[in-house]
This record gives structure tokens, sequence and C-alpha cells, in this order.
């Protein structure tokens, strides 16, 4: 019966997302309520659950995400990323333009959330089409890619961010291991896959052609790549510190501080603020105005957190998460990383929101995590694949691609969502082959 009842929550969460275009906060608020009602939590003890599930998630969250947004604005708004992918094109060269594009959309894609990177890279991708003559499916998707895998398999991005939370995995480990799958499922399901899609037309519309900044106004080479970049240096100096075999306690205490993922962004947002702010004569005021706008552009996205977190602590608190898990894995006979693959990627079929699919699905598998029959860093990551697969025409990434792009349904679906697919299925086998080693 317990079951069947949130079997019953899931697709009603689908249909009001899907269906009745809710709102995807009051949508989680709705069906955790009636989950907790359902389940047999006591109707005083019901949004208790839900306040709970909401703060301790939103608690450990609001630091890095909105610090993470202000940076990837800054980048944006300061010329940083029109600097970074202006300086890839000419270090690789006009052969090699569409592997340029793909790691300067890597890059961007680290700091930037993938709806800001999405917008600001695609009128790149325009310019680089129309000076090169170039097919715009053929150059375009490969960096677009680049950006799907940040959003989907690295933190500080929301969803990863927020299952490392929840799993009680390491940042800097997870980021190490999203490294290794993403390069190859960039590749295969970017400049590879896109070498099949050269004859796809597409006029790209000229509407979505931005203004470049003037070359004077651009910040330097090095303070555009060291100032996106700055995260994930210090993730990383952060993951290699223990096999430097220091025992001095201070020095301990300082890089464990320093290596904290909330220390790491506001260090690098401090940095950037300099660097590609005061140092580019922007006055804190005018900064300002910008991080009050990236607040605004990731508000949404922390309540649908929020909301995640309350559904996952209502199945907590009613001890049907455990028996979801114990009854999926032993009715479906799938080893844990798979079914944590599935069951986002089922989810992701039905909503279209890829955060709203890790989400969900990291409160049905966590109990096998927090059980420790799972290396919790590579759940992180076959949840976030599989929140990937094949987005369709209820998801805004299909349609800003083809509505940006200029193409037709078919041939959308012939781009975009195998693109999409291929990047899930390509990072759950790379989580399985690094299970086999790790």
């Amino acid at each position: 019966m317990a079951l069947l009842t949130i079997l019953f929550c899931i697709i009603l969460l689908v249909l009001l997302v899907s269906w009745a275009k809710v709102n995807p906060f009051l949508a989680f608020l709705i069906v955790s309520i009636a989950a907790g009602l359902f389940l047999g939590i006591p109707i005083n003890k019901v949004t208790a659950a839900v306040q709970k599930g909401i703060g301790d998630i939103l608690g450990q969250l609001v630091i890095i995400i909105v610090l993470g947004a202000m940076l990837g604005k800054l980048v944006a708004v300061s010329g940083a990323a029109q600097k970074i992918a202006e300086m890839l094109v000419k270090a690789f060269g006009e052969k090699y333009i569409q592997w340029a594009l793909v790691a300067a959309g890597f890059i961007i894609g680290i700091p930037l959330f993938y709806g800001i990177g999405f917008v600001l890279m695609v009128p790149l991708i325009f310019s680089v089409v129309y000076k090169y003559k170039l097919p715009a499916v053929y150059i375009g998707l490969p960096m677009l890619a680049s950006l799907s895998v940040t959003h989907g398999f690295l933190p500080p991005h929301p969803s990863p961010t927020a299952l490392i939370t929840m799993f009680h995995a390491s940042m800097p480990t997870t980021f190490i291991y999203g490294f290794i799958i993403a390069v190859p499922a960039i590749i295969l399901a970017g400049p590879v896959f896109a070498s099949t899609l050269k004859k796809i037309p597409s006029e790209p519309l000229a509407t979505f052609r931005a203004e470049e900044i003037p070359q004077d106004k651009l910040p330097g080479a090095f303070n555009s790549f060291f100032a996106a970049l700055l995260p994930v240096l210090l993730l990383m100096i952060t993951a290699a510190f223990p096999y430097l075999h220091i025992h001095n306690a201070h020095i301990l205490k300082l890089a464990a501080f320093i290596g904290d993922p909330p220390i790491v962004m506001l260090i690098a947002l401090i940095w950037g603020t300099y660097a590609l702010g005061i140092k580019q004569g922007n006055t804190l005021g005018k900064l300002a105005v910008s991080y009050s706008d990236a607040i605004k552009d990731i508000a949404l996205i922390l309540l649908i957190i929020g909301g995640s977190g309350a559904f996952k602590e209502v199945l907590t608190v009613s001890g049907v998460s455990g028996q979801i898990a114990s009854a999926l894995q032993q009715s479906l006979n799938l080893q844990p990383l798979i079914l944590g693959w599935l069951i986002a990627a089922i989810i992701r079929v039905s909503l279209g929101s890829a955060t709203v699919a890790g989400l969900t699905a990291a409160g049905i598998v966590a109990p096998l995590v927090l059980s420790g029959h799972v290396n919790p860093n590579l759940m992180v990551l076959s949840i976030g694949a599989g929140s990937l697969a094949f987005s369709h025409v209820n998801d805004s990434g299909f349609w800003l691609f083809k509505e940006y792009f200029n193409l037709s349904i078919k041939d959308t679906f012939r781009s975009w969502s195998v693109m999409e697919s291929l990047v899930s299925v390509i990072g759950l086998a790379g989580v399985l082959v690094l299970n086999q080693f790790v």
C-alpha cells in the first residue's frame, strides 16, 4: 500500500508540473503534505516534517548556490566568458574551432548556471557560424553538450550539489570523478555525434545575436580564466591535500577551512569581484545590482530544492523511503547505481526538469546510499546522468534549442534529444567503469 501511495504521489507531482503547469515548489509542497497524510504521519507532525526537510537541505546549500550564481553572473556581465571563448578559438585555430567552443563551454559551464550559460553562449556560437560560414547545429551542439554535462554532473550546480549534501558525499571527490566521466561524455555526445548533423538546415534567428562587448572593455585573459576556474582549483587542491602527508595540526585545520565549499565559493567571489569588477572600473554598487539579479535568477531553483527536501523528509519520517529502495532493488534486481539512474531518467522523461528529476530520485534511493551499500560520490553522478536523459517537449531546454537555432521539431529531436540521451547513457557507463576501481 505504501508503494502505491508513493507511486500516486509521484504521478500527482508529474501531472501538477507538466499538465496543470503548477509552480514546481508548490507542487512539491502539495505532494509532500499529501504523502505525509496518506503514509500515516500524525496530522500535527506533517508540517513539521515539511519544514524540517526544507530547512535541512537549504541550510547546507543556500550559501554555495547563491555565491555560485553571483560568480556566474559576474563572469557573464564582465565579458570574462566572451574573453575565454575568444582566446580558445584563437588558440585552437579555425580548423579545430569546434573543439575550442567545446572547451569554452566546459570552462564557462562550471561557474555558470545552465540557463544563463545557454543564453550567454549561443550568441558566441552564432558569431562563429556567421564569421566562418559553418553549419550551426554542427558547431553549436558540442558546446551545449559541455554545458549540459557540467549542469548534471559537476558542483557547484544545484542538483549535484544538493545530492552531495543528501548522500554525505565529498564535493572535491565527486568533482574529480565527475570530471573523469564528463570528458568522454562530452567528446562522444558532442563533436563525434555532431559530425553526423552537418546537413541539418538551420538559420539562427538574428534576434538572438547579442552585441559583443568591445575588446577594450574586456578583462584580461588571465583574470578571466583564473576567476572562472578558481572554485575548481581550490576544490582540486583540497582533494589532493591529504596525499601531501602534512601533519601540522594548524595547517590541516586551515586547509579544511579553506576547502569547505561555502568558503571556496566566497573566496572565488571576493577575488572575482576585484579582478572582474573593481579592477575593470565597476563600483560595488553596480556589482551589487548584478548580484541581486543573480539571486533572482536562481530563486525558483532554491525553492524547488527546498520542496524536494520536504518530500525526502516525509518519506524518511514515514519509514517508507527504505521500503521503496529495498522493494525496487529486489523487484528489478538492479545494481544500486543503475537503479538510481533509471529512477532519475523516468522522472526526467515525465517532468522535463533535470533538477527535479535528480532531487526526487535522490529522496527515493537515499537509504541505499546512507546504509553504505554504494559509493555516495558515484551515486551523485549516476543520478545526475539519469536526470539528463531524453530531453523532449516538456523540457524548456528543448524549446530554447529549437527556437534559437530555428529548427523543426523533427530536427530538434534528432539533434538535441539524442545528444542529451547520449550524455546520460555514456555518463552511466562511466560511473559503472569507475565503480570497478574506486
